[in-house]
């Protein structure tokens, strides 16, 4: 969760009260943030040639994006508290009547198609606000824009540049202008090159330097405000004078474009002339049908219900009691007239994180108080526990296998490229595994789909130990399937492994015998008086097999006939000696490895 660090004096101001650290950790807690520190007990560094100031370091929920600043924690504890109505956000029209114009060109769904705007009118910036309002950028692009990837954010002075304002995807070498901070113009190609070693900038490089385009942002002199995601230019920077500030947005993400955007305009309105009103930008997007006024401040209507809430929280509260209790937590609501067991919520425009009505039971409760909920378990509960299907199978095969004298393991559910394939002998014919699209290193490349590569490298770590080792798993692997929504399927395994002096060929048969006698699947054998009773419900046989993962005539395919179909549910025998050598083991290896979902 994200920690912020907000001035203590001011914070006691803005809430009209001076609170010791414990009562303060208990309004937080009371709220559902937590106080991590309180650093007037402790040494603070020294700045400008004076201790800082006393700090407190709250602890932030990681959906609660409103409360990542100064302004959003005091105005939530205000409005918590009673000391303060929740704010009414507004749209206001420009003082000239008409609205600024954010043009939108077509080549940029090259490379971030979305954009929007707003403007804040008539701000007043002090050297706490100013720097909260940098604060609050960065914690963002931090969090909700995941370094700046999904969302990238400009602030400019709107009294240095005119629209209406463009925003374009153009060649690097044909976008040239002076950076913020800096004194000379730069191509963005150069930009590139002079930003390599800069510890702050440099991470978000990666993100458009392959491009052929690269998106910039001009207003009607063709003077560039940013350059997306990387700087903004240095002509329209903000400063404690600044009066009229003018903020774009551009995005690979929509949703998150609109989060961004309500909750920094709606945490800084509150600095201007007539607070909690902010200016709103046109956007001229025909290509992609994005056209439209930015940002949109209507609160979002929604329904809960009251015996939901009561149920969930265990208490018998009224619908009137149920809306008294939003109120404290910033919402506006009342009794539906549709129903007696329904209320009707507005949901502020800084609550991206309200999705469903138990997030709306949830700050009921906050605001009823965690500690004086009735306290009813085990006596009642609002869950009743049942294990999945799948799971019950697979505690069943893990517990014969213990039984049976072999040690389960867990290896990783990811693994590199090679051990997946080419360490068995296999090809990857691309339409199999589920590739991850940026591992951080290559022994995290595929999801595995088979067990076998995790449970040989778990015997190589442990190969000083004394053989035989006997060792099994039961987990998940992964394949792609283009024709589910997720486009990737999971299918629960079983494998075992023997390493030793011997093949362990006839005790890893054993083992698939044992695990297929409690399965209630009974052996064909193929002669004559052998078969036994029960074997048309559910029978199983094996066949040799050819697969280069196994020694040539030392591998079984094994058969299932269950429900009156025939398949394949998985292979055992010796290990190839090739497949030893890459796994760096000196004794032969007889394997197991079989699909159970067949026997639900």
């Amino acid at each position: 969760m994200p920690t912020i660090s907000v001035d203590k004096a001011g914070l006691f101001k803005a809430l009209g009260q001076d609170y010791t650290t414990q009562e303060f950790d208990e309004l937080c807690f009371d709220f559902g943030i937590e106080l991590d520190e309180d650093t007037s007990t402790s040494q603070r560094p020294i700045v400008n040639g004076k201790e800082e100031p006393p700090q407190l370091k709250i602890e932030i929920p990681a959906n609660r994006y409103d409360m990542l600043c100064f302004e959003g924690i005091s105005l939530m504890l205000n409005i918590f508290r009673g000391k303060q109505t929740s704010p009414d956000y507004r749209l206001v029209a420009p003082p000239q009547g008409e609205l600024q114009v954010l043009n939108i060109d077509e080549e940029t769904a090259r490379i971030r198609p979305y954009a929007a705007g707003a403007v804040l009118r008539n701000i007043k910036f002090t050297k706490e606000s100013y720097d909260s309002f940098i604060g609050l950028q960065d914690k963002l692009h931090q969090n909700l824009a995941r370094q700046r990837s999904l969302v990238a954010i400009g602030t400019h002075d709107l009294d240095t540049v005119q629209g209406p304002f463009s925003y374009e995807a153009l060649p690097p070498e044909k976008i040239e202008f002076v950076p913020l901070n800096q004194t000379r113009s730069m191509t963005a190609v150069e930009m590139m090159k002079f930003y390599e070693n800069e510890r702050h900038l440099s991470r978000y490089l990666p993100i458009i330097r392959d491009s052929s385009v690269y998106p910039v942002i001009y207003d009607s002199k063709r003077i560039v405000c940013s350059m997306p995601p990387i700087i903004n230019g240095n002509h329209s920077k903000i400063t404690l004078n600044t009066r009229n500030v003018f903020v774009d947005m551009t995005a690979t993400d929509r949703t998150k474009l609109d989060i961004c955007l309500n909750i920094l305009v709606c945490m800084f309105s509150q600095y201007t002339e007539e607070p909690f009103t902010v200016e709103p930008v046109k956007v001229v997007s025909p290509h992609n049908h994005q056209s439209g006024e930015t940002p949109d401040l209507t609160p979002r209507e929604t329904q809960a219900e009251v015996s939901y809430i009561n149920n969930c929280c265990g208490l018998s509260l009224t619908p009137s009691d149920i809306c008294a209790l939003l109120k404290r937590m910033s919402y506006t609501a009342s009794p539906s007239r549709a129903s007696p067991d329904l209320i009707d919520v507005q949901v502020p425009p800084t609550r991206a994180d309200v999705l469903h009505q138990a997030d709306i039971m949830e700050d009921v409760a906050i605001a009823y108080g965690f500690n004086r909920l009735p306290r009813s378990f085990p006596s009642k509960s609002g869950t009743i526990a049942q294990p999945l299907m799948i799971n019950k199978l697979s505690d069943i095969v893990r517990l014969e296998a213990a039984m049976a004298g072999w040690s389960e393991v867990m290896p990783l559910i990811l693994c590199s490229h090679n051990e997946n394939f080419a360490y068995l002998n296999r090809k990857d014919d691309g339409n199999t595994a589920v590739r991850l699209a940026n591992p951080k290193t290559a022994e995290y490349q595929v999801v595995r789909t088979s067990l076998l590569p995790g449970l040989l490298k778990t015997i190589r770590e442990n190969k000083h130990h004394s053989v035989p080792i006997k060792i099994f798993e039961v987990s998940d692997v992964a394949f792609k399937d283009l024709s589910l929504e997720r486009k990737s399927r999971n299918e629960r395994h079983f494998a075992a492994a023997w390493y030793g002096k011997t093949s362990g060929f006839e005790v890893v048969h054993g083992l698939m015998d044992r695990v297929m006698l409690m399965l209630k699947s009974a052996f064909v054998t193929g002669e004559e008086g052998l078969t036994k009773k029960g074997a048309e419900e559910a029978a199983y046989w094996i066949a040799e097999v050819d697969d280069s993962t196994y020694f040539p005539g030392h591998a079984a395919a094994i058969y299932l006939r269950i429900a009156g179909k025939e398949q394949v549910i998985g292979v055992f025998g010796i290990l190839h000696p090739t497949v030893l050598e890459k796994f760096e083991l000196r004794y032969p290896v007889s394997t197991l490895e079989m699909n159970i979902e067949v026997f639900l």
